[in-house]
């Protein structure tokens, strides 16, 4: 780390002043990724969504140049590996029957959020700040006898350039939509084969058979609003991960503070809603992020899904829509295959060898099967709608 430059371990969002984290935000992501924003973690962390108590203990890397901050890597000490996305127990549970400790780490994302995201925030793009706080992540694991440093769903160039510092690389799937200036959802239902068009028309027109679909942001998220989603949302946090990740004060926090970024798509039966998605709005991309239902409908969830959030899409100019994470059946909706990344320092050199090796294997694995899944969208033969 250059001489002028000096790293603090910040052990709260709150610590850290809002326009100066968002300032590095804005000067780092072209795509204004909502997530990355102060008001988010901040959120996270004053619900009690992520906090020592549930294993997220903020660990926010601060990068000075003399009284100035000039970047910011968020990251938090974890004592398991739940709410990820980029699964690591086997090198856990591997590391500790060879008698090692793998927790605490350190994790680098947004908590909760399969979203690709820079986490490398920083004043310019000069890569020297960006190592800095690579660096930085690495001094504090080292100092603290931690094990290893998980920095997951990084853009490209983060990756690479983590990478080239011998961060151990790892690449993964995702299914996202994009936009090829469709001005309509039925101009973009004419890329598609004849088979899948058909296929498409019928799921829509079963899912919507005597419903409506509202989209609310802004001033529509009441706290009614926001009980009706919440308890979509418990359903489906019960039935697949034992336990929701966020509270109810989240929602509300949310909503006080990112209401023009968040956009709930709800299904109504009469005046009732029966199911609903929440989604992030950038200023290019719309990041789907939970669904739920108190009402069983076929085809609602990809209407809700994935074909409302491409209307949504269309509507407003945005390039690309991001489903979320894992899923081949939204290949059938459109949603073609894209790498994700993510990159790893391991301090104990035993576990790293071992994993570099799986890692190799892995990134062959992957790369196939992209290959053989972009057989399996369902376009007509020579379209790229929807390919990355």
């Amino acid at each position: 780390m250059p001489d002028t430059l000096t790293a603090t371990i910040v052990d709260a969002t709150s610590k850290i002043d809002a326009q100066v984290w968002n300032s590095l935000w804005a000067a780092t992501d072209p795509h204004a990724n909502p997530f990355m924003q102060h008001e988010f973690f901040l959120a996270l962390e004053q619900s009690g969504s992520a906090t020592r108590r549930t294993g997220w203990a903020p660990r926010h890397a601060l990068l000075q140049d003399g009284g100035r901050v000039v970047g910011l890597l968020p990251m938090f000490e974890k004592s398991h590996s739940q709410g990820e996305y980029v699964f690591d127990h086997g090198w856990a549970n591997a590391f500790e029957q060879a008698g090692g400790d793998y927790y605490p780490k350190l994790q680098c994302s947004v908590p909760f959020t399969p979203v690709t995201a820079p986490k490398l925030l920083t004043v310019s793009q000069e890569p020297a700040l960006k190592r800095a706080l690579l660096t930085a992540a690495a001094t504090y694991a080292e100092q603290r006898g931690i094990s290893s440093i998980h920095a997951t769903f990084m853009p490209e160039a983060e990756a690479d350039l983590a990478a080239d510092e011998d961060w151990l690389f790892r690449t993964d799937t995702q299914y996202h939509w994009h936009n090829a200036g469709f001005g309509s959802f039925d101009d973009y239902l004419t890329t598609m084969s004849s088979r899948h068009r058909k296929v498409t028309k019928r799921e829509r027109r079963d899912a919507l058979d005597g419903l409506t679909v509202k989209w609310l942001t802004g001033p529509d998220l009441t706290e009614a609003v926001w009980d009706a989603f919440f308890e979509f949302y418990q359903d489906t946090g019960n039935r697949k991960w034992g336990r929701p990740y966020l509270n109810r004060t989240f929602f509300s926090l949310l909503g006080e503070s990112m209401a023009d970024k968040v956009v709930l798509m709800f299904a109504y039966e009469g005046n009732r809603p029966i199911a609903g998605t929440l989604s992030m709005l950038g200023k290019d991309a719309l990041y789907g992020r939970y669904w739920g239902a108190n009402t069983e409908v076929p085809f609602l969830h990809f209407e809700l899904c994935y074909y409302q959030a491409i209307d949504f899409a269309i509507e407003h100019q945005l390039a690309t829509v991001e489903a979320g994470a894992q899923g081949e059946h939204k290949l059938a909706r459109g949603y073609a295959p894209s790498t994700t990344r993510s990159v790893h320092w391991i301090g104990h050199p035993g576990l790293r060898d071992a994993i570099d090796r799986f890692l190799k294997q892995e990134r062959a694995a992957v790369l196939r099967e992209q290959e053989a899944l972009n057989d399996l969208t369902p376009f007509k033969k020579g379209e790229n709608a929807g390919s990355n």
